[in-house]
C-alpha cells in the first residue's frame, strides 16, 4: 500500500552526514525543511546540497522547504547565565539593556516596540509559555511584570502576548535576504512564519517572484491574529502549516486538538495543502522509539486529513533522525488503513466548478473510486490537475507524469500524489500511450491487464491545460 500522507523532516546538525540523509530518503523522507531561524546562508546552502544529493542516490524526488525566520520576539541574554525566576518576583523587559546585561531582576528584549504593544493587565509568556508574566506598568520603553509562573530562564528564550497583538511585521530585513537566497537556490517552497493575513503572504510572494523565484508560499498558522484571519489567508496562500508551538502559547493548548482540526478542515475545503507540525515525535529526539500518545497525534492528524506531518529537533538535532523517519512512516500507514475502512471519498456536489482540469480531476476521482482502476496518470505542467485530484480521499495512487524538475519536487508535498519523471513531447502523440505504458511497468507501478486513468491536455507548455480523460488498459509492446 502506498503512503499517501507525506513527511517533511527538519535538517540539521544531526543530517549533515550523506549517509544518514539517504537513508532518510528512503525511509520516507519526502520533503526536507530547512530552518532560517538558526544557521548561516552558507550552511543552509551546504544543506540543500546534501538534499539534492541524497535525493540522487536515493533515486526518489524531495522537495525542499525554507521556513523563514519571521518576527519571533526574544529576549537578551543573561550577565551569569541561566536565572530561576520565582513566584511573585519582579522582573523587567528593556530593549535599552546590552545584549548580555541580564540579571535576576531584568533582562533585554530585541524587539523595541514591545511597550507599544502591551499595557498594564497584559500576561507575556517566556519559553513556550513555561514562564508566565503579569505586565503591571509600562514606563517608556520598560515593561515591568510580575511573575505569575515561575522557572528556569535562560538567554533568547521567545516571547508571546497571551491573545496575540504583537505588531511587528511578518518579514525583517534577514527574511527578504533569505527570500532571495531562496529563490537564486530554486526552493520549492517558503514558509512565512507569524503571517498575520493575506497581506503578509501576498507580500511574501511578491518578494519571492521578483527575486526570480518559482516556489510557493506556506502561510505558518500560529498567531492568533492568523486564526481570525484564516479564511482569507487561505484564499491568497498554497499552503498553511499547523505550527503548534507558538499557536499553543497565543490561544492555549487546550484549543490546539479543536484549532487544528478546524484548520485542516477549512484548508481541505479551499483545496489547499496542509502541514501539521511541532512536537510530532518529540521524545525521539533522546529515545528510539515514539510514545504511545506521540503515535495517537500523528495518527489523528493523519486520519483528520493532513497533507503532512513535520519533524522538527526529532530529524535536526535528535539522535535518531532515520528512525525518527521510520517510526512516522509506520504510523502514517497504520492510520491510512483506519481512515479509508470508514471514510470513502468525498465528492464535491455543489456549486459550480472554477477550472476545466478541476472538473477533469473531479470526475476522474468520482470514476476511479466506482472501477476497479490500479492507478491514475495525470500529465502535468504545473501540477495543478494532481493537486485537484488529491483534494479527495482515496487509496488509488496519482502519478503526475512531468517534465519539469521544479512540478515534480512541488507535488512531493501533495497527499496520494508521487511525481513521475516524463517528457510528453518526446514520444510524439501518436505513441504517447504506450510509452506512459512502458515508464508504469518499468516502474512496476501497474501490471499487464490493470486499468488506469490518464488525463492530458492537447497541448504540452500550457499550466492548466487538462481537459481529457481517458480509461485504458495496460499492454506490454
Amino acid at each position: 500500500m502506498h503512503r499517501r500522507t507525506k513527511i517533511v523532516a527538519t535538517l540539521g546538525p544531526a543530517t549533515d552526514d550523506i549517509a544518514v540523509l539517504t537513508a532518510m530518503v528512503r525511509a520516507g523522507l519526502d520533503v526536507a525543511r530547512v530552518n532560517f531561524s538558526h544557521g548561516s546562508q552558507d550552511e543552509h546552502l551546504r544543506r540543500i546540497e546534501l538534499v539534492r544529493e541524497a535525493s540522487r542516490r536515493a533515486g526518489k524526488i524531495v522537495g525542499v522547504l525554507a521556513d523563514l525566520g519571521g518576527p519571533k520576539i526574544r529576549i537578551e541574554g543573561f550577565r551569569d547565565g541561566p536565572i530561576q525566576l520565582a513566584e511573585g518576583a519582579t522582573f523587567a523587559l528593556d530593549p535599552r539593556l546590552a545584549t548580555d546585561a541580564g540579571t535576576q531582576t531584568e533582562v533585554g528584549i530585541a524587539y523595541p516596540n514591545l511597550h507599544k504593544d502591551v499595557k498594564a493587565g497584559d500576561t507575556l509568556l517566556l519559553a513556550d509559555g513555561q514562564i508566565v508574566l503579569d505586565v503591571v506598568a509600562v514606563d517608556g520603553p520598560r515593561v515591568s511584570t510580575v511573575v505569575r509562573v515561575g522557572g528556569p530562564l535562560s538567554n533568547r528564550k521567545g516571547l508571546n502576548r497571551q491573545g496575540g497583538g504583537i505588531s511587528a511585521p511578518a518579514l525583517s530585513a534577514k527574511d527578504l535576504d533569505d527570500i532571495r537566497f531562496a529563490a537564486a537556490n530554486d526552493i520549492d517552497y517558503v514558509a512565512v512564519s507569524f503571517a498575520r493575513d493575506a497581506r503578509d503572504v501576498r507580500e511574501a510572494r511578491e518578494h519571492l517572484r521578483a527575486a526570480g523565484g518559482h516556489g510557493h508560499i506556506v502561510a505558518k498558522i500560529e498567531r492568533n491574529e492568523a486564526v481570525h484571519n484564516l479564511a482569507s489567508i487561505l484564499d491568497e496562500t498554497e499552503v498553511v502549516m499547523v505550527a503548534r508551538g507558538d499557536l499553543g502559547v497565543e490561544m492555549g493548548y487546550a484549543e490546539i486538538t479543536g484549532l487544528q482540526k478546524t484548520i485542516l478542515h477549512q484548508a481541505r475545503n479551499k483545496f489547499r495543502i496542509a502541514i501539521t507540525a511541532t512536537q510530532m515525535m518529540e521524545s525521539m529526539i533522546h529515545n528510539p522509539v515514539p510514545t504511545r500518545a506521540e503515535v495517537s497525534d500523528v495518527a489523528n492528524a493523519v486520519m483528520d486529513g493532513t497533507d503532512a506531518v513535520m519533524l522538527s529537533a526529532e530529524s535536526a538535532v535528535g539522535r535518531y533522525p532515520v528512525k525518527a523517519v521510520e517510526a512516522m512512516s509506520h504510523v502514517i500507514r497504520g492510520a491510512e488503513k483506519y481512515q479509508l475502512s470508514h471514510s470513502r471519498a468525498r465528492h464535491r456536489t455543489e456549486g459550480q466548478f472554477g477550472r476545466t482540469d478541476e472538473a477533469i480531476a473531479m470526475a476522474v476521482m468520482y470514476t476511479a473510486n466506482h472501477m476497479r482502476v490500479r492507478a491514475i496518470v495525470a500529465l502535468t505542467e504545473s501540477g495543478s490537475t494532481p493537486l485537484w485530484m488529491s483534494r479527495i480521499r482515496s487509496d488509488i495512487p496519482i502519478y503526475a507524469f512531468t517534465r519539469h524538475a521544479t512540478t515534480s519536487r512541488r507535488v512531493t508535498l501533495y497527499r496520494g500524489v508521487y511525481p513521475v519523471q516524463y517528457d510528453v513531447t518526446e514520444p510524439g502523440a501518436r505513441h504517447v500511450e504506450a510509452s506512459i505504458f512502458a515508464r508504469l511497468l518499468e516502474l512496476e507501478l501497474v501490471e499487464v491487464g490493470d486499468l488506469v486513468i490518464v488525463t492530458s491536455g492537447p497541448l504540452s507548455g500550457v499550466a492548466g491545460g487538462t481537459n481529457a480523460l481517458q480509461i485504458l488498459k495496460v499492454t506490454r509492446n
